[in-house]
């Protein structure tokens, strides 16, 4: 099965995370796959939008936990590092769909889209302190431009889910529709939006987001060196040895 449907209509190209039974547990060839299509679509005349969605029941657990230990993030040329870069600096709209748990990444790859619909069900998360880490995908800034730093340091530095309509009115999300049309609905805006002026789209993202990216990049590497050091850590042993033993984690 493939665990990224990519399908091309209309100007939109559709990134379908396909691994429900997994809740959408994000694996290096899930991420590889996520970036390469990011990468072609860029040059690729014929996408104009991009649309990231998960099932009505699940956007992302985020990463899985079992392939990123074999697999863990080495270096600017990792699938994790690739996608990452590749969604902060994705040139055209990025649009997202979101239902059911957006778990780590599945919340902080949020921070770079420009729109993102969310089904009634959605719980987002960034638990990355529970497992002895730190956050990525620049969320340490994004999330303080966003949510003002009080509101962020209690989602960084507690972990713990908030909902949709905290996620609302903090400006993550754009509108909240009932589970079973958001893939639609996200579809229906990604469309009318590839109707336009391809230019004017770029540009006009370009312009809104110019003056901020390079910091976000700055922050992504440095995030990354901090992540990769605290991988190796006690309190990162533990948490993900607690995680596949299915206890609790004792951080002493």
């Amino acid at each position: 099965m493939t665990s990224v449907l990519q399908n091309l209509e209309h100007g939109v190209m559709t990134l379908t995370l396909n691994r429900v039974d997994k809740k959408n547990a994000l694996t290096a060839h899930m991420y590889a796959a996520l970036a390469t299509a990011l990468s072609n679509a860029v040059d690729e005349k014929d996408v104009r939008v991009v649309l990231i969605q998960g099932h009505e029941t699940v956007f992302s657990a985020g990463n899985d936990i079992a392939d990123f230990l074999q697999q863990p993030p080495a270096n600017a040329n990792s699938p994790v590092s690739l996608f990452l870069r590749g969604i902060a600096t994705f040139p055209k709209p990025l649009i997202a769909s979101v239902c059911g748990p957006a778990v780590g990444v599945g919340t902080t790859m949020l921070l770079h889209c420009d729109l993102v619909y969310a089904g009634d069900n959605a719980a987002f998360s960034m638990p990355f302190v529970n497992l002895g880490l730190c956050p990525e995908a620049a969320s340490s800034l994004l999330a303080v431009q966003l949510m003002g730093y009080q509101r962020a340091a209690e989602a960084l530095l507690l972990g713990e889910p908030f909902l949709v309509e905290v996620a609302l009115e903090l400006g993550l999300i754009s509108r909240v529709l009932p589970p079973a049309e958001v893939n639609a609905y996200a579809q229906q805006q990604a469309q009318k939006m590839a109707k336009k002026p391809l230019a004017s789209l770029v540009e006009t993202k370009r312009l809104m987001t110019s003056a901020r990216t390079p910091a976000v990049l700055a922050q992504m590497d440095e995030e990354a060196a901090v992540f990769s050091r605290m991988l190796k850590e006690p309190a990162a042993v533990e948490a993900f040895s607690a995680f596949m033993q299915k206890r609790k984690p004792v951080f002493n």
